[in-house]
């Protein structure tokens, strides 16, 4: 089940529309709608609202089920590496 599938799966369980769940991200209707059906990817802070709204673990939504055992060194780590990148581009 891809990403739209999943947000869909989750607005209908708990009978909201999709203007109403646009309302409250906040974005247009007719661009929510894009998300469910796979034409347009969320950006970061619309896929944060989507899932508090819906009450989905972002982890579900994107298959990251696999990676649970990262530890909190390993993202300290990461984010040290993005900032040498950033600091070199």
């Amino acid at each position: 089940m891809n990403i739209g599938e999943k947000i869909r799966n989750a607005r209908e369980d708990m009978d909201i529309s999709q203007s109403e769940i646009a309302k409250l991200i906040p974005m247009n209707q007719s661009n929510y709608s894009k998300i469910e059906r796979d034409v347009q990817e969320p950006s970061m802070e619309q896929l944060r609202r989507i899932c508090q709204i819906l009450k989905l673990d972002p982890k579900y939504l994107l298959d990251l089920g696999e990676y649970e055992s990262i530890s909190a060194e390993d993202i300290r780590i990461l984010s040290d590496v993005k900032k040498l990148i950033e600091k070199y581009k």
